[in-house]
């Protein structure tokens, strides 16, 4: 990007602070950047370092205690910052629009899609009337590759997947055609191939209607398939910006390198990471220079007592760091680096017995017929399941959303209504009795850690009551040996005895994903169900809590269920995996032979969808969008209705047999070996 060209919005010499603790605290502090028009900028940087603040100052928003200090924000000469109320009501929504995080919140329940898309026409006077009001929307509705229009336009949000809610929020963002679309997270809850559909859309229409678009995320991934330049935050300020390009192939900034390498990669698999970034971000320990020093290898005194800005390395890259070209490169330094943050760079599958074993496994729910009959009716979820578990294995379950991840987690601990099949655990307790008939030692040695710790916890009750209640449940302690396993427990997980007395809304996502996990352990159990425990939180975070989840596996022998989208993490965590398709397995094994050839043709879809921190990254053949509304008719293959290998009729009329590989690896396919592995062949493959 040249630096002369005039930008279509621009943030100068920014400073944003909110009232917290009554106090005035900085997050945002002389911010400068800029988007052209056509242009993707992407912003990314840990949870708190001050993207979605950003994005608030790019709307002319103010929420509640926040105050803009110093700085303006420059649309069409325009200082947002100063305009009224009513004139950035009339600004937001027609030439600046938001695609926000979560799509269930965003879009209202009790409106039907249409109306909701319409209305949006209305109020920024786009549509004279409804009819033409209504025309714009089933065309929006097409446009961003949603089938069969007119019944999307009746629907309600509930009816519609994440990623369908997903697109309707972008085709509203785009209904009064806007300069400038601002994406916050947009597929940060979504699984890989929705996510490689929601990218491939949003690339797709920018090349057709030159939108700008600022995308703001955690994932580096995503970032290096889709924007132009990108920007690096850390702690409310921008310490690097630079093409994607250059980004990737030589970061400057410590910070930036560190970032890049805590990426998990699955076409480099490993449990061996350089130490590249060390620490969490802790806004309260900050000195008054660089805020990055108390992490930074290389930083002296004079980094912890001036403040850096950005200064041009070249006419493109910008680094905020007066040691530049004192640093080694990125590829020096991830070379010379070979401390381990995961231990055993092998994953070898435990030996043994296994301690659980499931044999046609079957559950569902019950549910009732309509909101005026108290009929129920049983609706099947997760059929014919099979798969063991060593002690101290991990066994990770992939898949899209809906296919029965959770639900095999629930059965497991008992939370699931009806099970059947032969369920063992620790050779003597039946896993199909559910948790209220179940033996006191079975409901302490299975614990669940959720997906989101902030509704997982009582926000009313201090740590130390949090991580006490398994002790009370399990074991007749006295009040002083409770705190002395709790702060135990609290060091276990690598966090200070201080938050012993801390109450969850004191704790960042990362701290408390590490409480949840504290809490688990507090009962001393051999299996711990991890249902999407990562998907929430930051890459470098996300290197702490898998770091963590090893060397507890490691010092207790612990075994983990998995479940997981980001099969990056897998593959670098996971012994063995199975690969979940509407509620039926479709191939398991030690998980070097699930990634490896020949695949599934639904784990094929999966591995090719993952976006890698490479912008040379190639893009699989694979069309992504089959299957966007699935068929609701489950044939004998659920697979059969998207799968583009189709062996033909016999998908649908007969059950694929289960084609074995090897002893541990197996593919529940009608093609044979041969056949997959001369399709995989014609395709491009993950590893080259």
């Amino acid at each position: 990007m040249k630096q002369n060209i005039k930008p279509l919005i621009e943030i100068q010499n920014l400073d944003v602070e909110y009232w917290q603790q009554n106090l005035w605290v900085t997050v945002v502090e002389g911010l400068n950047l800029k988007v052209i028009q056509g242009e993707t900028f992407g912003l990314v940087g840990e949870s708190g370092c001050g993207k979605s603040t950003t994005a608030n100052a790019m709307m002319g928003y103010q929420p509640a205690g926040c105050s803009y200090r110093h700085g303006q924000v420059l649309f069409n000469e325009k200082n947002l910052l100063k305009l009224e109320k009513k004139q950035i009501s009339k600004l937001v929504g027609a030439e600046i629009s938001l695609v926000p995080q979560n799509p269930t919140t965003a879009l209202s329940p009790g409106m039907r899609i249409g109306r909701q898309i319409t209305e949006t026409l209305l109020v920024h006077s786009y549509c004279k009337n409804q009819k033409d009001a209504r025309q714009r929307a089933l065309d929006l509705i097409s446009m961003v590759s949603l089938p069969s229009a007119g019944t999307i336009f009746q629907k309600y949000p509930h009816q519609l997947s994440g990623g369908q809610q997903q697109r309707v929020l972008i085709a509203m963002a785009l209904s009064c055609d806007p300069k400038l679309v601002i994406l916050d997270e947009p597929t940060t809850g979504l699984d890989v191939t929705t996510q490689a559909q929601i990218l491939d859309l949003l690339s797709g229409l920018r090349d057709q209607y030159g939108l700008s678009m600022f995308y703001i995320t955690h994932n580096l991934g995503v970032v290096a398939q889709i924007c132009d330049r990108i920007g690096v935050m850390y702690a409310g300020r921008l310490v690097e910006v630079a093409p994607r390009h250059t980004l990737f192939v030589n970061p400057k900034h410590p910070y930036t390198q560190g970032l890049i390498a805590s990426v998990p990669r699955i076409s480099a698999p490993s449990r061996t990471q350089t130490l590249l970034l060390q620490g969490l971000l802790n806004r309260n320990e900050l000195p008054p220079g660089c805020p990055f020093a108390p992490r930074c290898e290389f930083a002296l005194e004079q980094c912890f007592l001036e403040k850096q800005s950005l200064q041009s390395t070249d006419e493109f890259q910008q680094v905020s760091c007066w040691r530049v070209n004192d640093i080694p490169s990125f590829d020096e330094r991830s070379t010379s680096r070979a401390n381990p943050v995961y231990k055993n760079e092998s994953i070898r599958k435990p030996e043994g017995m296994p301690f659980l074993t499931v044999k046609d496994l079957s559950g569902g729910y019950f549910v009732h017929k309509s909101l005026m009959d108290p009929r129920r009716s049983y609706l099947p979820i997760v059929e014919s399941i099979n798969f063991d578990v060593r002690s101290g294995e991990t066994f990770a379950l992939v898949g899209e959303s809906g296919s029965g991840k959770t639900t095999i987690a629930r059965a497991l601990s008992g939370l699931l209504p009806k099970v059947t099949g032969d369920i063992k655990f620790d050779a003597k307790f039946d896993l199909t009795i559910p948790m209220n008939r179940r033996d006191r030692e079975c409901l302490r040695l299975i614990q669940f850690v959720f997906q989101n710790p902030d509704a997982s916890m009582n926000p009313r009750q201090p740590i130390s009551q949090i991580i006490s209640r398994p002790l009370e449940m399990f074991f007749k302690l006295s009040a002083s040996e409770r705190r002395s396993r709790v702060e135990a427990l609290l060091e276990s997980v690598r966090l200070e005895k201080s938050y012993y007395r801390r109450y969850p809304d004191e704790l960042s996502g990362g701290e408390r994903q590490r409480i949840a996990i504290a809490r688990a352990l507090a009962a001393e159990p051999k299996l711990i169900l991890c249902d999407e425990i990562l998907s929430a939180l930051d890459v470098s975070v996300q290197a702490n809590v898998i770091e963590l989840l090893l060397a507890l596996q490691d010092e207790r022998k612990l075994a983990f269920i998995f479940i997981s989208h980001d099969l990056a993490v897998v593959r670098s965590l996971a012994h063995s995996v199975g690969v979940l398709y509407w509620g039926s397995l479709c191939e398991t094994g030690e998980v070097e032979e699930v990634f490896s050839p020949p695949y599934h043709p639904y784990t094929y879809l999966l591995i090719s969808a993952v976006p890698e921190a490479d912008p040379n990254q190639a893009r699989p053949s694979m069309r992504l969008d089959q299957g966007l509304l699935r068929d609701q008719t489950k044939h004998a293959c659920p697979y059969a209705t998207r799968c583009p290998w189709k062996a033909g009729p016999v998908c649908e009329s007969t059950i694929p047999p289960w084609r074995k590989v090897s002893a541990t690896h197996q593919i529940h396919c009608h093609l044979s070996l041969e056949e997959l592995e001369d399709r995989e062949q014609e395709l491009w493959q993950i590893q080259q």
